[in-house]
């Protein structure tokens, strides 16, 4: 598996059932951000309705709704006829203005409690991604390193980012923390990697990276999980420092 591949442990937390009555906004929501984050590649085609609907755990009509939204959104194109079905479509990234508008309405209070699920998730995920991770799961993190370091664009290097820590915790063989995982990027992603304004420098989130794989990979529970707190920890604090300078502006 390289870093192109998304492991079938991300795949499953992307379209594992839903817990919360299955209603067509949450579904589209959860589709969504599995597009959003890369989990599914743009034009990839979409299991097909009754398929999907089965692995959600939802109704067909629920699931047909929600891909009515994301077809107005522009996440989804569906197809008529032969070689038919549905099929992701990146997002256009969101506008800077959108962004700020977003950080500026977050309290400091509230980027911390992001802060703190994000470490114990990210933390622990890292340390059983030491102990549990394979060949192929080494392979693939180095290969999503090598798509951060080589991505141009702040929605690419986001991708990237994001799906660099899905894997890890899709390594640590815990769906649990996968799909926690996949809820928090879907969160933070976006203002983590705001065009200009990057919380998250890219030569500094290559070099992260690189030292969490090299603990992951020499099986040092201790240093992985240090090392991803830390990657979380500066990100979050840069996060906080723009949000205050908008606030006083």
């Amino acid at each position: 598996m390289d870093g192109d591949t998304v492991s079938g442990a991300a795949r499953h937390a992307a379209f594992a059932p839903l817990e919360d009555g299955g209603r067509a906004e949450v579904v589209a929501r959860r589709l969504g951000e599995a597009i959003a984050l890369g989990l599914l590649a743009d034009g990839e085609q979409l299991p097909s309705e009754p398929e999907l609907a089965a692995q959600l755990r939802v109704a067909t009509v629920t699931l047909r709704e929600a891909l009515s939204t994301l077809r107005h959104d522009g996440l989804v194109e569906t197809r008529r006829g032969r070689g038919g079905g549905s099929f992701a479509r990146s997002p256009t990234e969101a506008s800077m203005d959108r962004l700020r508008t977003t950080l500026r309405e977050l309290s400091v209070h509230e980027l911390r409690e992001i802060a703190d699920q994000h470490l114990a998730i990210s933390g622990v995920a890292a340390l059983l991604a030491a102990e549990r991770a394979d060949d192929g799961d080494i392979a693939a993190l180095h290969g999503l390193i090598e798509r951060l370091e080589a991505a141009s664009t702040p929605g690419d290097r986001r991708r990237a980012d994001a799906r660099f820590h899905i894997e890890i915790a899709a390594a640590a063989q815990s769906s649990r923390l996968t799909r926690q995982e996949i809820d928090l990027q879907a969160e933070v992603s976006e203002l983590l990697w705001m065009p200009s304004s990057e919380a998250i420098p890219h030569r500094e989130a290559v070099a992260d990276h690189r030292e969490i794989l090299r603990a992951i990979e020499s099986g040092d529970t201790a240093l992985a999980r240090s090392a991803a707190e830390r990657h979380v920890t500066r990100g979050i604090e840069r996060l906080i420092e723009f949000h205050l300078r908008l606030a006083s502006a």
